[in-house]
This record gives C-alpha cells, sequence and structure tokens, in this order.
C-alpha cells in the first residue's frame, strides 16, 4: 500500500492519501508510526494506525465535550457511544480521562448540586435521583447533600411558596396549599418541611373570592334568585375551596 500525499486539515490533523483512498489522522499518530518518511505500509500496519487513531478521536472528543461542561463517566460513555466507538476503546478513554483527572466523581457532585441549587428550585430528594440515575455514587451524593444546612432547603420552600402566592389570582387558600404541597414533593422537599412551612404561611384569599362570588353569581343570578341563589354560590364557592357561611 503506497502513501500518497499528505494535507494539512483542520486542527492538529491531516488527511492522508492511501492507495487513492483519503484518512483522516491526528498529527500525533503520523509522529508516533513516523509515516512521513514511509512510502510503503501493509495492511497490518495500517489497522494499527487507524486503531490508535481511533483511539485518540474518542479521547480528544471526549475532552471538548467536557470542556462544554463538567461531565460524569455515563455522560461521556453514552456521548462515545453515540460516536459509534468500540466498548474496549470507550474504556480505555474512561481509563486515561481519569488519570488525567478530566473525570473526578466528587467533584462533579459537588459542583451538580451547587448547580442545582443556584439555578433550579428542585430539593434534595430530585437532586439526589438525577446523581443516581447518573450512576454515581450513592454514599458520595449523601455526603455532599448533608453538607447543605437543613435551614437552606426551609429557606427555599419558603421563596417558591412567596412567590407562587403572590402570582396567584385565582385559588382558595385552601387549593393554593394544596397544589404547593403537591409542586413541591414533586420537586423533591421533604413533606415534614413542607407542611411545617405552608401551616406558618397565612394566604388572604378574600379578594379573590370576592372576585369568584361575583363571577357565579352573574353566571347563575338568570336562573336562580334570593335564598337558592346564595345557596347555589356558596356551593361552588366551597366547592373550590372556599370558607363560606361567614
Amino acid at each position: 500500500m503506497e502513501i500518497q500525499k499528505f494535507t494539512k486539515d483542520k486542527a492538529n490533523k491531516y488527511k492522508v492519501l492511501i492507495d487513492n483512498e483519503s484518512y483522516t489522522l491526528y498529527d500525533d499518530v503520523i509522529v508516533k508510526y513516523n509515516l512521513i518518511s514511509k512510502k510503503e505500509i501493509d495492511r497490518k500496519f495500517l489497522d494499527e494506525v487507524l486503531s490508535y487513531n481511533d483511539e485518540l478521536v474518542s479521547y480528544y472528543e471526549s475532552i471538548k465535550y467536557i470542556n462544554k461542561r463538567l461531565r460524569c463517566e455515563k455522560e461521556i460513555v453514552e456521548f462515545l457511544r453515540k460516536k459509534d466507538i468500540d466498548n474496549k476503546t470507550i474504556k480505555d478513554t474512561i481509563t486515561k480521562l481519569r488519570d488525567n483527572k478530566f473525570i473526578n466523581d466528587e467533584i462533579y457532585v459537588k459542583s451538580f448540586i451547587t448547580d442545582q441549587i443556584n439555578l433550579s428550585n428542585n430539593g434534595p430528594h430530585k437532586i439526589r435521583k438525577q446523581l443516581i440515575k447518573l450512576e454515581l455514587d450513592e454514599n458520595l451524593i449523601n455526603e455532599y447533600l448533608n453538607k447543605v444546612a437543613s435551614e437552606e432547603w426551609l429557606d427555599r420552600i419558603e421563596k417558591i411558596v412567596s412567590k407562587k402566592i403572590k402570582l396567584n389570582h385565582s385559588n382558595s387558600a385552601y387549593i393554593l396549599k394544596a397544589k404547593l404541597q403537591n409542586e413541591l414533593v414533586n420537586l423533591g422537599y421533604d413533606k415534614e418541611s413542607i407542611i411545617d412551612v405552608l401551616n406558618h404561611i397565612s394566604i388572604d384569599d378574600a379578594e379573590i373570592r370576592e372576585n369568584e362570588y361575583n363571577k357565579i353569581r352573574k353566571s347563575l343570578e338568570k336562573k336562580y334568585s334570593g335564598q337558592e341563589l346564595e345557596y347555589k354560590i356558596k356551593e361552588k364557592l366551597y366547592r373550590k375551596g372556599f370558607r363560606v357561611g361567614e
């Protein structure tokens, strides 16, 4: 097999023409196998060259992927599989990335928890589930979650509740608290902490109740009147979670 031509490609790659077939190789490969000085090679030698080049592709693509943001092992493995990298090469790449400190589970877990606290409303249980799904060590996850003070989670619950109350224009206090409890549980907060916060918060729904009363009255007054009308209005208000009879 004849090496016919070298052409500089992007970054640290070259296109190498061998028996009229083009191969894109890293310059590391060309140096390692001294290809510049060779005119003729055999199939076995080419296969070895290509195999080493595949290892470099896997490794360098992984580093580019990591440079965008911190990655854990599972994310990198899935990334490489999408690029049709074989399992042995992926395994070797992961080992090399760990040896060179590009993969560090402790740093990843710590950073992930910090980002979730700063950039999301998620609570500890949801954060834990996300990290476990990434196949990270549960003891390590718990260690760093336990470093977050319980007051931090309570403060987050209070801020979410306060914001939702300000945005509420249609729900009764009873319905709103029920919705908030369900939402906060889904976000991964402790149910006991949620209930404690909600029990210490007063929601004034008088204005909303009055608006609902007027809307319901307008929709029913053509069909009902007097005490029957008031009864029907109170019945609908009760179903919406408003206190009636005051």
